[in-house]
């Protein structure tokens, strides 16, 4: 039997790709992994990175007995996805901030780029924009407090209002930006939040359904769903370990690494 589809990511972010796999492949079983000892990503050299996400994904694979990765962060999509596939036997899917679905729908051809300061700043998403966003106007905003606010929702505490108003207190004077990209996949598990927060009304997309699509169409014979599925973490945490019980992970345990 095929093991389960192996989602990753530096810290709960990638539960909200979970809520899109549930949605679309609910039989699938699915595990977690997540590099919270080194939260948050952003901060860190590109080349570290690469090591640290080779080495943690690698143990994950290897610990789960996985079928296939889906990497659900932008900042590991970017920087390893192709070390990642080198590496690993398993099919890897990646993550992209959702700017082509967004510039598809916009009507006002202006649309916002949430995410964090990294992924604002790489080249890497400045090439997104132009292939598949050149006639809109795009405007980029860093949002690196919403990752913590996300961290702390999923560990069962409100996010703070007055954190998410000021965060997106840029886009106030922007009224004919229609579409908000959210560029950073702690940010779907917000989205009730940013949407009575935002300063006026705007359609808000992310990149959680076309993971779970690709994923679909990648992945050959996943296992079934259990009773009962795995986390891994790297860093000791009972409120993350309750959090991932929360979306179904009901085992959590130490990753150990090489």
């Amino acid at each position: 039997m095929a093991g389960p589809v192996l989602v990753f990511d530096s810290g709960v972010g990638g539960l909200s790709v979970v809520e899109a796999l549930r949605r679309r492949l609910p039989e699938v079983a699915l595990a977690y992994a997540c590099d919270n000892a080194m939260l948050p990503y952003g901060v860190r050299e590109d080349d570290w990175l690469v090591a640290r996400i080779l080495e943690v994904c690698e143990a994950a694979v290897a610990a789960s007995g996985c079928c296939g990765l889906v990497v659900a962060c932008n900042t590991a999509s970017t920087l390893a996805l192709e070390a990642l596939r080198e590496r690993l036997s398993v099919p890897v899917i990646g993550t992209v901030p959702a700017i082509k679905p967004a510039a598809g729908t916009s009507v006002s051809r202006h649309i916002g780029l949430l995410a964090t300061s990294a992924t604002v700043a790489r080249p890497y998403t400045a090439r997104l924009i132009e292939a598949f966003a050149g006639d809109c106007r795009v405007t980029r905003l860093a949002a690196d407090p919403l990752v913590a606010e996300a961290e702390r929702l999923v560990a069962g505490q409100a996010p703070d209002v007055d954190v998410l108003r000021r965060v997106l207190a840029p886009l106030a004077g922007l009224e004919d930006l229609d579409t908000l990209v959210l560029g950073c996949t702690h940010f779907p598990l917000l989205r009730e939040a940013l949407e009575a927060a935002v300063p006026h009304p705007v359609r808000l997309v992310d990149s959680g359904d076309a993971i779970a699509r690709r994923t679909g169409q990648v992945i050959a014979a996943p296992q079934r769903r259990p009773a009962i599925e795995r986390g891994w973490v790297t860093g000791p945490d009972p409120a993350l370990a309750r959090g991932l019980a929360g979306f179904g992970f009901g085992t959590t345990q130490p990753l150990v690494l090489p």
